[in-house]
């Protein structure tokens, strides 16, 4: 345990940043699973993919906050951005 005011505080500063972290990361990860459900699928129905743009728009938004708060790097979230929207796209064509 620390000896110090401060040290005190940023335990708790720390602990409360890694509960807000570990649940931002959570969030992130479901949203980007429920598109990859849609996806990955071996032969996604036209109504299926219909449903998945509101969810790619959540990934993408989802992303794009936890680059910019620094939970993942700005070129991981470019890239995984891309990959979903580039399954979403390969979804579409092979539903159709």
């Amino acid at each position: 345990m620390p000896n110090k005011v401060s040290a005190e505080k940023r335990v708790r500063q720390a602990a409360k940043a890694r509960e807000r972290n570990r649940a931002a990361r959570s969030a992130m990860r479901k949203v980007i699973k429920d598109v990859r459900t849609v996806t990955d699928a071996a032969a996604p129905s036209a109504a299926a993919v219909e449903t998945v743009s509101p969810k790619l728009a959540a990934a993408q938004r989802s992303l794009g906050k936890a680059a910019k708060t620094g939970l993942i790097k700005k070129n991981k979230a470019a890239r995984v951005t891309s990959r979903l929207a580039r399954a979403v796209n390969r979804a579409r064509t092979s539903a159709q």
